[in-house]
């Protein structure tokens, strides 16, 4: 549910642009993974906030029984799904934005597979428009406001 106790799906926030959900949980986090329609997902927020349990529940949402970690140092991961392959990137240890070419990430972008980034402030510009939005503000040991925009 959503910070007004309403069902939070993708076409609420499609048609609001934007809505504030308040998690209480890692548990209540998870929800949000029954409304991955969007393709790319930048997930903000400060080191232990949860993007990486979040990606973890999308993944798990949609099928598949790899190991999700954070890629720290490979800097992206793919997993293996019902949903076809799922890339999560980690752009924490990026230094220069050759990495990032280097990386070929335009395929990854443009593959129409689920792409979940992890730090996208790091890569600017070349996040993609489209791009769903996803702020988690820490409120709590285990309390998150998590904030979904769409472009």
């Amino acid at each position: 549910m959503d910070a007004n106790g309403e069902i939070l799906t993708f076409d609420r926030v499609k048609q609001a642009g934007k809505i504030e959900y308040r998690s209480n949980s890692p548990e209540e986090t998870t929800a949000l993974a029954a409304c991955p329609n969007g393709r790319i997902f930048a997930i903000y927020g400060v080191l232990g906030a949860g993007k990486t349990t979040l990606v973890q529940s999308f993944c798990e949402h949609m099928g598949s029984e790899d190991t999700v970690k954070s890629p720290t140092f490979a800097i992206v991961n793919a997993y293996d799904s019902d949903a076809g392959p799922i890339y999560h990137f980690d752009f924490y240890r990026i230094e220069r934005l050759e990495e990032v070419y280097d990386l070929g990430y335009e395929e990854y972008f443009e593959s129409g597979h689920y792409c979940f980034i992890e730090w996208p402030e790091m890569i600017g510009d070349l996040l993609p428009a489209e791009a769903v939005t996803i702020q988690l503000d820490t409120t709590g040991p285990l309390q998150r406001t998590i904030t979904l925009t769409l472009q």
